[in-house]
């Protein structure tokens, strides 16, 4: 395949590729059938949109795409219980990770079982002192006092913990990779157990939960009872989404569609204190769900007190909400200062252990567990290779690893730990968690590396950057970027749409923060956009493109629509430049 505008190698090291003239002729043809801009067309013909599925793709419907509950194992089981409880007022635990997910979760049972009039515990594990997922001792004591515990994002492989908690009865809602056995539960509903055909893998725990609330309202509906409104929770339904990074795709694209209008109503206490601590002042979207909201939840399980983030998300009173907001920000706050110490060091660390292997990793001592997997997120996106960051303390060490698209890190961690070398360890496709002893950190490295080879990992430099086509700044309006956004909300399996301007001119370049880059660009026609550049002065867009002397670039990135004192303006978020040859 050619090379897009002939850019070979950009700034950034990468080859551009943009759509085929098989792509063209069908968005040519999509746009003769559907009158929809060409922009717009060539999106819908990257997701493989028929012109006669256009109408439904750009208005998904939960109606239409929602599975039904029934096709998980165990599912009708776990509603059944979880109603007899809450029938027989029995005293129900919630046992949850200490994520985003993991807190939505919770937040989605303990919300539902209110508006029934009923209230459950929550346990939220302490990642330092108890690790991930439930474990014995907190098992036992939950177990003495309830007589149902439902484990949310967590379980599946808790063999010896769910056999602890004797004289109740754990029902375990998870997503996470299950082993050829499951735990003694009473239930174990979970897309990615061995014996589920994976068609629903994708989804995240919250919608797992979700879908338990759905089974749960229909045999209510059963026996003529009213459940509670299970719309107002997609908003928690939709943080999970997109904070978990779950592929937006199906039932979850219209999952987190559907829960950004209900979270743009302000309606949870929670959610509205954060976002007002984030300084959002604009409609929510997936962007915002990643990267101001769910690091902020995220805060209290990675280096605060556990339970922050579900408490946050089931609260009810402002003032309570407004605390907690705070105390998460400020969380957050401190967790950038210890994740960017840790990231120089790891860096460091895989850069003389060298970046061509299959899998890039990183060790050291303190390093704090609460930010090892943002760490190894930052390895992987610098790399395009699975990476892998521990933290060791007294001969132990407990890690995080981030895989890239077609390489399933979660069953080769899971291999690892079966055959030994690793303590623990298992995950999803894209994320892992590991416990591994000191003295056998680089055995267990050399095997996971060996077996995420086998599966393609780091057969390539820096990924190309695929492009849906060419735009000129006077095309670039905020009419088309709304029109354009019908195809969202993007994020991961669902990139937002990556356009180049050809041959513009860089005026006014300015460095922002840091090593942030501010500009605007034209074709010299007339019309301007404004340009950012996150982390530019990190490598080699910064310092090239405000060279007083710089010739015209080809630019490319995804547009936005930036709100200032109530007026849109078009912004592209640059991620690569080319020299014009």
């Amino acid at each position: 395949m050619s090379s897009y505008l002939n850019v070979e190698h950009s700034l950034t090291g990468r080859r551009w590729i943009g759509p085929t003239a098989e792509a063209d002729r069908l968005a040519e043809a999509l746009v003769q059938e559907t009158h929809l801009p060409l922009p717009l067309a060539r999106v819908l013909v990257a997701r493989g949109v028929a012109p006669e599925q256009a109408a439904g793709f750009l208005e998904p419907t939960l109606r239409e795409l929602l599975p039904d509950p029934h096709m998980l194992k165990d599912m009708e089981k776990a509603a059944r219980r979880f109603l007899a409880a809450v029938k027989g007022r029995e005293k129900i635990a919630v046992f949850a990770d200490y994520d985003v997910d993991g807190g939505s979760s919770a937040a989605l049972l303990i919300v539902w079982l209110r508006a029934m009039g009923r209230e459950a515990t929550l346990y939220i594990p302490d990642r330092i002192d108890e690790g991930y997922g439930p474990n014995v001792p907190a098992m036992e004591a939950l177990a003495r006092d309830h007589s149902l515990i439902v484990c949310v994002d967590c379980g599946t492989l808790s063999h010896e913990p769910v056999a602890a908690a004797k004289g109740a009865d754990v029902v375990i809602l998870d997503h996470h990779l299950g082993a050829e056995t499951l735990p003694p539960a009473l239930a174990v509903v979970n897309p990615n157990r061995q014996d589920e055909d994976g068609a629903l893998g994708h989804l995240c725990a919250a919608s797992v939960v979700f879908l338990m609330l759905v089974e749960a309202n229909r045999q209510l509906r059963a026996e003529g009872v009213q459940g509670p409104d299970l719309m107002t929770l997609l908003d928690l339904v939709a943080l999970a989404t997109v904070a978990d990074v779950a592929p937006l795709v199906g039932v979850n694209r219209a999952l987190v569609r559907q829960g950004l209008k209900v979270m743009a109503r302000r309606d949870r206490p929670g959610l509205k204190a954060l976002a007002d601590v984030a300084r959002m002042d604009q409609a929510p979207s997936a962007y915002h769900l990643g990267f101001l909201l769910g690091p902020r939840v995220n805060a209290g399980g990675r280096i605060g007190a556990a339970d922050l983030g579900a408490r946050l998300l089931s609260c009810t009173d402002p003032a309570e909400a407004e605390a907690l907001a705070a105390r998460l920000d400020e969380l957050n706050t401190e967790r950038r200062d210890i994740e960017n110490r840790v990231r120089d060091a790891a860096l460091a660390q895989a850069e003389a252990r060298g970046f061509d292997a299959p899998l890039v990793w990183a060790a050291g001592a303190g390093w704090h567990p609460g930010v090892v997997g943002i760490v190894a997120a930052r390895l992987k996106e610098a790399t395009n290779r699975p990476a892998v960051v521990i933290g060791l303390d007294g001969g132990i060490g407990k890690g995080s690893a981030r895989s890239v698209a077609g390489v399933d890190l979660g069953a080769a961690v899971q291999r690892v730990a079966a055959e030994g070398l690793l303590l623990k360890g298992g995950g999803h496709k894209m994320a892992a968690g590991l416990t591994v002893a000191e003295d056998q950190l680089e055995p267990a490295m050399a095997r996971l590396s060996e077996l995420l080879a086998r599966q393609g990992a780091g057969a390539g430099g820096p990924r190309d950057l695929r492009l849906d086509g060419l735009l000129m700044p006077g095309a670039a309006t905020p009419q088309l970027i709304e029109e354009i956004d019908k195809a969202g909300p993007f994020g991961q399996g669902a990139p937002a749409p990556r356009f180049a301007f050809p041959a513009m001119e860089i005026r006014s370049p300015r460095r922002i923060g840091e090593n942030h880059l501010r500009f605007t660009f034209s074709d010299g026609m007339g019309a301007r956009i404004d340009a950012v550049s996150f982390g530019a002065f990190d490598g080699a867009l910064g310092p090239v493109l405000s060279d007083p002397g710089a010739s015209r670039f080809h630019l490319a990135g995804r547009l936005e629509i930036n709100t200032w004192g109530g007026r849109a303006k078009v912004q592209l978020r640059l991620e690569d430049a080319a020299r014009v040859e």
